[in-house]
């Protein structure tokens, strides 16, 4: 799983609230592990392949006050 499929930004799907018995069928029919591997497929997708690089940037910073 080290090469991430391309994503094909041009093709739009279009559904209805109907089709959330389809999607659940189709993914009751996988097993355990190729669910597992859908997951990760996704979480490597959306934050990239190298985790520690892929965290939330720091936007807070800590400073010392000097007492007068």
């Amino acid at each position: 799983m080290n090469k991430l499929p391309r994503l094909d930004k041009k093709i739009l799907s279009v559904g209805t609230l109907d089709d959330i018995d389809d999607e659940k069928a189709f993914w009751l029919s996988k097993n355990v592990q190729e669910r597992l591997a859908a997951i990760e497929l996704n979480r490597r997708m959306v934050y990239g392949q190298d985790r520690v690089t892929s965290r939330l940037q720091r936007f807070l910073e800590t400073s010392e006050l000097t007492r007068r």
